[in-house]
């Protein structure tokens, strides 16, 4: 799945993999806000995608984790590692492919990782919840 050798031209928007499309619609299932899908190849060998995603509260993100890792299970993606789960201020699904980032909106504030791989191409963007408030 990873083409990390590989140059793209500059104009070329990569296609989402299959999976990572699931993770989006089971996202927006639950509400997700201001979803966004950073391709990380050729720039981070730990992974090729990030999905980045905000819940409107703790038990919002935590919700969304729970539905995204039972939504994947019955196709035989499994998360590798997952931190956060039970705070629900930052829940981190690693799915080593993409990895999968559901944040509360202060926090998605404050680490700020879409500027922090500002280089990493969008491949999708948008607001999958129903009002695109952060708070």
């Amino acid at each position: 799945m990873t083409s990390r050798g590989r140059s793209r031209p500059a104009d070329h928007v990569p296609e989402t993999p299959a999976a990572v499309s699931l993770v989006l619609e089971a996202l927006a299932d639950r509400k997700a806000v201001d979803a966004l899908v950073l391709d990380l190849r050729g720039l981070c060998g730990a992974t090729d995608y990030f999905v980045i995603v905000s819940g409107t509260s703790d038990a919002h993100v935590r919700g969304m984790a729970a539905h995204l890792v039972a939504a994947l299970a019955p196709r035989g993606v499994a998360p590798h590692h997952v931190e956060g789960m039970s705070q629900g201020r930052w829940v981190l699904l690693d799915y080593v492919d993409f990895v999968v980032h559901l944040f509360h909106p202060e926090l998605r504030d404050f680490y700020q990782l879409e500027r922090l791989w500002g280089d990493a191409p969008v491949v999708a963007a948008g607001d999958s919840g129903a009002t695109g408030a952060k708070g």
